[in-house]
């Protein structure tokens, strides 16, 4: 009788150990993924630094290492990429960044006037560029390539009727209403639905 209590208070010792174990593995995890991220908030703060310093490659090229290392984008690094690629002449993806912050925050976030005044600027640069010549440029960072962060709402306002929930097609014969195929009934889509449409892997509901 005192061995089988014995074996069973060893069993349970064994177990309470393990699981401290795995609790003390769990807690490292999250304090580790904490310091990375630490470190690259700071790396997005010398970007925006040197952009404001007028140092746009070096600020790419810390916006870019923070994009390369991070699991979510969050908005306010859509918007500095975004900007500092105006600076740089890459005027596409600045019209692509600036869109995705403006289509995620709406009118309320922090930047959203600075992003609809300098996603104005690089669309006509955009049309400029195109009545030039091609010229050789880098290899574009397109956010179609990420995971974006929606934010803590975890949703977004559908890019595709901008929230009415219909999509208004013209027509020579006037114009059609349909139903919109992507989002909910208010006009929204989750995150993880959101990320699927700009990658153009989100199917049609009908």
């Amino acid at each position: 009788m005192n061995r089988i209590l014995l074996t069973l208070v060893m069993a349970v010792s064994v177990l309470s150990v393990a699981r401290a174990q795995e609790e003390a593995r769990q807690q490292y995890l999250r304090e580790q993924a904490m310091l990375k991220r630490m470190m690259l908030e700071r790396e997005l703060d010398s970007g925006v630094y040197w952009m404001d310093q007028g140092e746009y490659k070096l600020a790419d090229a810390k916006f870019r290492y923070v994009l390369a290392n991070i699991q979510g984008v969050p908005s306010d690094l859509a918007f500095h990429f975004g900007k500092n690629s105006y600076f740089l002449g890459e005027y596409a993806q600045s019209v692509d960044w600036l869109s995705k912050y403006i289509q995620l925050k709406g009118t309320r976030g922090q930047f959203s006037a600075e992003a609809v005044q300098w996603l104005k600027k690089a669309e006509e640069g955009v049309l400029r560029a195109r009545a030039e010549e091609a010229k050789e440029r880098p290899q574009r960072v397109l956010s179609s390539e990420y995971e974006i962060d929606c934010g803590p709402t975890g949703k977004v306002i559908c890019p595709v009727c901008y929230g009415d929930h219909v999509v208004i097609k013209r027509g020579a014969f006037g114009d059609q209403y349909q139903t919109c195929p992507y989002c909910n009934e208010h006009g929204i889509l989750t995150c993880e639905e959101y990320n699927q449409l700009i990658r153009g892997a989100l199917k049609p509901k009908f």
